[in-house]
């Protein structure tokens, strides 16, 4: 306990969030396809397995990711398909706001990686918003950690 505690303690180095594209997923409007949907979570946080140990999460942990614009929670893959210091994350997810008229995707909402960019963080030459190479630290579930501090 003694070395998580340590650990948690450490400011986390950054990371660096790039979107990604899955097969089953063009944006948002395919989520509302219950064909499509079928399966397991696609929303998920792919991680390097050296990044993953550094940071203390395993496969299907629950983390927080958190920029200077905000913090989202998502699922951990840990996979060496990634490179050390990127972690990757689809776009076009987080349909549990309200006012979402999305009942198929609402179901499996995922989270929305939007929330970890600044309105300021905008590519000058075409104006749009920056949602690629976004600075992330991840983090453990801190209710884990609680827990197994009271063990």
């Amino acid at each position: 306990m003694p070395r998580l505690a340590a650990r948690l303690d450490r400011p986390a180095e950054p990371l660096v969030l790039v979107s990604r594209r899955h097969l089953r997923s063009n944006n948002t409007w395919l989520h509302n396809v219950p064909a499509l949907m079928k399966g397991k979570d696609r929303c998920t946080l792919l991680i390097h397995p050296d990044d993953a140990m550094r940071c203390g999460v395993s496969d299907n942990d629950v983390v927080t990711v958190k920029s200077e614009a905000g913090e989202i929670k998502v699922p951990v893959e840990v996979t060496d398909a990634i490179r050390p210091g990127v972690v990757s994350m689809p776009h076009g997810w987080g349909h549990g706001k309200p006012g979402t008229r999305m009942s198929v995707a609402n179901s499996s909402p995922g989270a929305n990686t939007n929330a970890l960019s600044l309105p300021t963080f905008v590519d000058e030459p075409s104006g749009n918003g920056v949602l690629n190479g976004i600075p992330v630290t991840v983090l453990e579930d801190q209710a884990r950690y609680e827990a197994a501090q009271s063990i």
